[in-house]
């Protein structure tokens, strides 16, 4: 949280803590989120197209293998492109955040460590994504232009574990949404005394 902020923006900000409605954030993230994801598992389905040629033939579904990995370059390159705003978003509304005092997450971590956590994962996440989108590119543009097989098994698998580092850096997102009320509405009425049911009618 950044007092000086809070102070200037004070008369702006709503009951969610923000000058705005709807935190933007979270919003993007599952932009970022499943840009990320579709793009991994067309690049899967793509990678094992000969094993489903078949499966997709009785189904009478006409598939082309490149079509798979078009799918997969342009989601992991929308997703390096929109996680910029994504974290610019975050790094706006954490210096605005006034979380729940004394309360630890089920993780064990108060408030400002899950911030800072989750913070700097934001940005690690960031130079992953879009190391992700360069590799990927230059899989598509240079390195198997002319293969039938467009992604490196090594880039699927860093995929998944990117997916997985997701997971971790997303739950920090959701405690510090659900277990310390940062920018949900009803909990920062209830933290000033206000009733929500009165309102947010």
């Amino acid at each position: 949280m950044n007092p000086e902020l809070l102070e200037q923006l004070g008369p702006q900000l709503g009951p969610n803590g923000l000058p705005y409605s709807i935190p933007i954030h979270p919003n993007l993230v599952h932009i970022t989120l499943g840009l990320f994801i579709i793009g991994i598992a067309f690049d899967f389905a793509g990678a094992f197209f000969p094993l489903e040629k078949s499966i997709l033939k009785m189904l009478s579904l006409t598939a082309v293998r490149s079509n798979f990995f078009d799918v997969g370059w342009y989601n992991v390159l929308a997703s390096a492109i929109v996680t910029f705003f994504t974290v610019a978003a975050g790094f706006y509304e954490i210096m605005l955040a006034t979380p729940e005092p004394g309360v630890k997450s089920a993780w064990g971590l108060e408030a400002m460590p899950t911030m800072l956590l989750h913070g700097v994962g934001g940005v690690f996440l960031l130079a992953i994504i879009v190391g992700m989108a360069v590799w990927r590119g230059f899989q598509r543009f240079a390195w198997r232009k002319d293969m039938g097989r467009q992604v490196q098994w090594s880039y699927l698998l860093a995929g998944v574990a990117v997916l997985g580092i997701m997971f971790v850096h997303g739950t920090l997102g959701a405690q510090l949404a659900a277990e310390f009320g940062v920018h949900i509405t009803a909990d920062e009425l209830l933290r000033t005394g206000q009733d929500p049911n009165l309102l947010l009618k």
